[in-house]
């Protein structure tokens, strides 16, 4: 499936301190995913060497060191302070029988809401979430694990409430009577997309059908306009394959003006 963008400029349209609230707020997320990463490094480094003194390297790893033991958490308000990032990508929902599907959910019927394309972030997911803050805490989304043992990149995505995107966890979920959401191609979706271009990853992933027949609960398809827009992504080299092992977006990216600034293009 192909869906070609035409950029626009948001920023002729919307009030200017507006938009570029939106675009701080957006850009937190891919400045973080940057940074993060080098940080754990050279924390870890300092401590090993004890440089540029033991106390001072201490000091410097506190973040990493308080992050280890500081579990994620899904955060209602924290999602309610993003609301910027909606206008900045002109976010809009379309719901198919939307109100029948929240009637059965209060009613105790759960599902596995199914997303595609994944995108280096769901950026389309995120809006989703701020747009109606509520449902994450009634709608886990599930993840690699090693997002959610990633000091501190742990804490600020886990206010979109994550878990676990392993097969035991989310078959325990459900047999709770829970609600997950996954995104099926994952990041092997991630490097088969472009700005231009958008393929689905679906042949080799079955798994989620197999959970939906032995759980017996329906399941709901999404699909996210949009993702593999507002950010391009290098698709060969080390770190794509190392993003492909570790079931992470590790490789580089970059979105508008080739920052790490997802662009300002409308998500749907």
């Amino acid at each position: 499936m192909c869906q070609k963008n035409k950029p626009k400029d948001e920023a002729a349209t919307k009030p200017l301190p507006q938009w570029l609230l939106g675009m701080t707020l957006a850009s937190t997320m891919t400045i973080a995913y940057f940074t993060i990463p080098i940080y754990l490094l050279t924390a870890i480094a300092s401590l090993i060497l004890r440089y540029p003194t033991t106390k001072l390297s201490f000091l410097y790893a506190t973040p990493m060191l308080l992050s280890l033991f500081i579990p994620p958490c899904y955060s209602r308000t924290a999602l309610a302070l993003l609301r910027p990032i909606v206008n900045y990508f002109d976010f809009e929902a379309i719901y198919m029988d939307e109100t029948n599907v929240r009637n059965q959910m209060n009613e105790g019927k759960n599902y596995i809401f199914a997303a595609q394309p994944h995108g280096v972030l769901s950026y389309a997911g995120f809006c989703a979430a701020v747009s109606k803050p509520d449902d994450p805490g009634r709608v886990p989304t599930a993840v690699a694990s090693v997002l959610l043992n990633v000091p501190l990149l742990k804490n600020l995505m886990g206010i979109f409430n994550l878990v676990d995107a392993s097969a035991s966890n989310m078959k325990r979920i459900l047999k709770e009577g829970g609600n997950i959401k996954i995104y099926i191609g994952g990041i092997a979706e991630l490097f088969k997309c472009c700005r231009t271009e958008e393929r689905l990853y679906l042949k080799k992933r079955k798994g989620f059908i197999k959970l939906a027949l032995r759980a017996g609960v329906d399941i709901i398809p999404i699909y996210c306009f949009g993702n593999t827009s507002v950010l391009s992504v290098l698709t060969h080299g080390p770190l794509a394959a190392l993003s492909r092992k570790l079931q992470a977006s590790l490789t580089l990216f970059w979105g508008k003006w080739y920052l790490p600034i997802p662009r300002d293009e409308k998500l749907l």
